[in-house]
């Protein structure tokens, strides 16, 4: 389990792999995002993407998927989140490329007015296979403190 506790400032973890794939890349800019150089490879080719690109929305919602399982797997106590901060997309990520994060604890707190919770801040990023940031953000989320 992973309560607030747990969690230390300056830590960084490493967790996830998300492989990007064509068709996943084409449904999520069908549905959300139809711009053409995240739908047609010639489109593409005619922008500074040179070849068909995943949506910014659509890593942000890779990232919240491994973020998900991570802490599935290490049974983290979130509670949900009021909102990120300084939101960058910092390269294209393309079909093919293989997505992972990082998470660095920057600061936290206990909650004032909430009993049992806490408060913490931490820098996502998400890298691709070759180690570049593609994505970075700073969320505000909340946490359970273990009980007594």
């Amino acid at each position: 389990m992973e309560w607030f506790e747990d969690m230390e400032t300056g830590t960084v973890k490493s967790f996830g792999s998300y492989p990007v794939t064509r068709e996943e890349v084409l449904d999520f800019a069908r549905k959300y995002d139809p711009q053409p150089f995240h739908l047609d490879d010639e489109a593409a080719a005619q922008t500074h993407f040179r070849r068909l690109a995943a949506s910014g929305w659509h890593t942000c919602a890779m990232t919240m998927a491994m973020i998900v399982r991570y802490q599935d797997e290490c049974g983290h106590q979130g509670l949900g989140s009021p909102g990120i901060d300084e939101l960058r997309f910092l390269k294209p990520v393309y079909p093919g490329d293989t997505l992972t994060c990082e998470r660095e604890v920057l600061e936290k707190r206990v909650s004032a007015s909430k009993p049992g919770m806490g408060i913490f801040r931490t820098r996502v990023r998400t890298l691709n296979q070759h180690g570049e940031p593609v994505l970075s953000y700073v969320a505000n989320a909340f946490v359970r403190t273990r009980p007594d």
